[in-house]
């Protein structure tokens, strides 16, 4: 199984695999590796390997010819050997974050998701501002449906690049699978309540099914006289579709369980204004 090859091994390989000519390695070694290099950018698995294999036999045992070398595995699915070459890696240079990412990423292909998730924490905790460390810890809170933990690093993927459209993707799938999960969550522990039902409404307005979302609304309504915001949403609704009567009607009922909800009297003057305007 490959993962995500050009996003991840890639990426790691040039973003966070920047001592890839490091003054670690003696000189004569730099070509060999350079060439190791540029064959794995161009996905020549096997003339990598050998270049990367062959400046670790002549002494070059640092942490990136290691970190490399499982790039090698990781790209034709031999989580396993990559496995032993990240953590030598890791070994050898404790704070170079790239083995670990890459190591969550193949521990997650193997279906280890809580040693992949303790090293992607490792990582993000070593490499705060890194986008790929908190993008494949994402992706392994997601495998483990921890949809609140998603959210939180989608956040800060967000505040980081702010301009990226998968980061806001991602923060809004991640957004609405949490949603998915509470209301799962809300009619596996008290099916049919009140605030379920309002719940049911509010995704039914956001799919924009206004008359699917009133029945939701009127039903929570029943369930609990004395829940606030339903006749918030329904006066909105009926605003929206120029059901005045009906929009006023819905506000006076919520000032009645709520008397300061600002909400509702900020309703009831674009109510009015929109009364006095011309037709």
């Amino acid at each position: 199984m490959r993962t995500d090859r050009t996003v991840l091994a890639t990426t790691a390989l040039l973003a966070l695999g920047a001592m890839a000519l490091a003054e670690d390695l003696p000189p004569v070694l730099q070509a060999p590796f350079e060439e190791g290099v540029r064959a794995l950018k161009a996905g020549k698995l096997d003339e990598a390997e050998t270049a990367f294999r062959a400046v670790l036999a002549k002494g070059g045992t640092v942490a990136y010819v290691h970190n490399n070398l499982g790039i090698v595995h990781q790209e034709r699915g031999q989580h396993e050997k990559a496995l032993a070459q990240f953590r030598e890696a890791i070994r050898l240079d404790s704070a170079y974050a790239a083995p670990r990412i890459l190591l969550g990423a193949s521990l997650l292909a193997l279906g280890r998701v809580g040693e992949a998730r303790r090293e992607l924490e490792r990582a993000v905790r070593l490499a705060p501002k890194e986008p790929l460390a908190r993008l494949q810890l994402a992706k392994v809170e997601e495998r483990a449906g921890d949809w609140t933990a998603v959210v939180e690093q989608y956040q800060a993927l967000r505040e980081m690049r702010p301009q990226e459209p998968e980061y806001a993707y991602g923060l809004g799938n991640a957004y609405l699978r949490l949603s998915e999960w509470c209301l799962h969550e809300l009619d596996r522990v008290d099916g049919g309540t009140a605030r379920l039902l309002q719940a049911t409404g509010h995704g039914y307005r956001v799919q924009g099914r206004p008359d699917l979302a009133l029945t939701a609304f009127a039903r929570a309504a029943e369930v609990d006289p004395t829940l606030p915001e339903v006749h918030l949403a329904m006066a909105q609704i009926h605003l929206e579709q120029k059901r005045w009567a009906e929009a006023r009607q819905e506000i006076e009922r919520e000032l009645l369980l709520v008397p300061e909800s600002a909400g509702a009297r900020a309703l009831a003057e674009r109510l009015r204004a929109l009364e006095a305007s011309p037709p």
